[in-house]
């Protein structure tokens, strides 16, 4: 079984790679869910989570996650902070989903992780593939899709590894600048060059 760790920047199509690749046969842990799992209600990291900022906490449980977000993005240190309580228990559950999995049966884990490159975590996969996209094209779908403003969409942006930092690591790159038929095309293409069927 092929491990590949799937990465791209903020609005640069992780999602809509990783779908396309799952219905080519990849299994797909994304960490992403796996971060809305660790900070559930009753979790050891929602516990954490609200006890250091108590506003986040929403009435019937939960997290606001923007408010989350808008404290922790402005914030280098509330980040890390953030980052400490979550990324362990994101990476523990994270393995214990790959170690579940049939090799026999699986051709290929992707395990889709926004910050592969950012925490080392493109050491532990056997291939690093990267959907890139121009920053422009970014922060046009952070403006259009989640209605950030120009300068929020720049922020989150700029709190990333910068693009040219995260090609010269990547193995495989998929561009996304295209329509939805060049992403397809593109996957396709980096599919059949790691040798899957």
């Amino acid at each position: 079984m092929l491990i590949v760790g799937l990465t791209g920047g903020i609005a640069s199509g992780k999602t809509t790679v990783a779908d396309l690749l799952a219905a080519r046969g990849a299994a797909l842990i994304d960490t992403d869910l796996l971060a809305r799992e660790v900070v559930l209600p009753g979790q050891p990291a929602y516990e954490e989570i609200t006890a250091a900022w108590p506003d986040v906490a929403l009435t019937g449980g939960g997290l606001d996650r923007a408010k989350l977000g808008a404290i922790v993005f402005g914030d280098e240190a509330a980040r890390a902070r953030l980052n400490g309580m979550t990324h362990p228990r994101i990476r523990a559950l994270m393995a214990e989903r790959l170690a579940a999995l049939d090799a026999g049966a699986v051709p290929v884990a992707v395990l889709v992780v926004p910050l592969l490159f950012e925490n080392g975590l493109d050491a532990t996969v056997q291939e690093s593939w990267l959907v890139a996209v121009a920053p422009a094209v970014q922060r046009e779908r952070l403006v259009t899709r989640d209605g950030f403003t120009p300068e929020e969409a720049d922020q989150r942006i700029a709190s990333q590894m910068p693009l040219e930092a995260k090609l010269i690591r990547a193995t495989r790159v998929i561009r996304n600048d295209g329509d939805r038929a060049a992403l397809e095309a593109e996957v396709a293409r980096v599919w059949a060059e790691a040798g899957l069927l």
